[in-house]
């Protein structure tokens, strides 16, 4: 009898078509689907570009990135043996990434303000060759929310140097404009809300070498800047900021030099992270890590595959407040 009612259950589980039921979606939280895109920045980490693009290593980390322009300087002779092998054993041995990117660059930019005649370029266009050919169409789902998000009234900064965001609009006719902390005036403007359809790259964009920084000792201007440093923390103070694909991104120097340091120890903001669940403890050492920030950090699913289907929806009921004013 017992086996008759397990056959009948197993029976009852399947669809008509004998496939297994679709998984539960995970359900939006309110204080997240409640916001407009307006009050929204989305914050772009390298766990998008690695989803939208996987098959390029460069996206997938930082060591990732620093690898491959070793691997294009070497290929392109640029580098002595010696040279050469003290860079490999500094990754190997996951020394300071950021020292070790910083001696790289300085390696393949002579002391000359001309971008032209640097290799750093060469080797930047090397590692992010032909990226449009290389999107898959899960991840070019997620560039459309983001996209549309953008549309309704949400800014966007990201800590990645590839511009696939801008690639993907372009494809759809859309035209962004990538900024890079370099242009004070810009920047300030793109706080302001008065350039809205622009990405703020706040390491810099491959496609303009002399941008590229990887410590806040290289934004000095900016950073001195009352105005502009003022209008960039209001937009932390006011804003709802939604980490994609982030991590820990909050730990990253040049973005605790822009964002956190004059908003320590508030409790009244009200930000949010999307990452896998994946690991429970480092799930909730996370959790905990982000709270102290005003971060809510919010499971989308126990797969990358599923953020692509979760953030859609999660911009279809933004969107639709956006529209209704509620």
């Amino acid at each position: 009898m017992a086996s008759t009612v397990s056959l009948h259950l197993d029976k009852e589980t399947l669809l008509e078509d004998g496939m297994p039921p679709a998984k539960k979606p995970r359900k939006l939280l309110p204080s997240l689907k409640s916001k407009k895109p307006k009050e929204l920045v989305l914050v772009i980490g390298t766990g998008i570009s690695a989803a939208v693009a996987p098959q390029v290593p460069a996206l997938k980390s930082w060591k990732g990135l620093i690898q491959a322009l070793l691997d294009a300087a070497i290929e392109f002779d640029l580098l002595e043996d010696e040279e050469s092998k003290k860079f490999q054993k500094c990754l190997h041995e996951d020394k300071n990434l950021v020292h070790v990117a910083h001696d790289l660059i300085q390696k393949l930019s002579p002391r000359t303000s001309n971008v032209r005649s640097t290799f750093l370029k060469d080797c930047l266009y090397e590692v992010f060759d032909d990226l449009e050919s290389k999107m898959e169409d899960s991840g070019k789902q997620l560039l459309q929310s983001v996209l549309h998000l953008m549309e309704k009234g949400a800014l966007v900064l990201t800590t990645n140097f590839d511009n696939l965001l801008e690639l993907y609009a372009a494809d759809q006719g859309k035209q962004l404009e990538s900024l890079d902390l370099t242009d004070e005036k810009k920047v300030l403007e793109w706080a302001q809300e008065k350039r809205k359809l622009s990405v703020l790259h706040i390491h810099g964009v491959y496609t303009n070498p002399s941008g590229i920084v990887l410590h806040p000792a290289g934004y000095q201007n900016v950073l001195r800047n009352t105005e502009v440093m003022r209008e960039i923390q209001k937009l932390y103070e006011n804003k709802s900021f939604l980490f994609l694909g982030c991590g820990w991104t909050v730990d990253d120097t040049t973005f605790q030099a822009l964002f956190l340091e004059a908003v320590k120890h508030r409790s009244d903001l009200e930000h949010f992270m999307l990452v896998r669940r994946g690991d429970v403890d480092e799930f909730k050492k996370l959790r905990e890590n982000m709270l102290d920030k005003g971060i809510k950090v919010i499971s989308y699913g126990s797969e990358y595959a599923d953020l692509p289907e979760y953030f859609e929806r999660l911009t279809s009921e933004i969107s639709t407040r956006g529209r209704t004013g509620r």
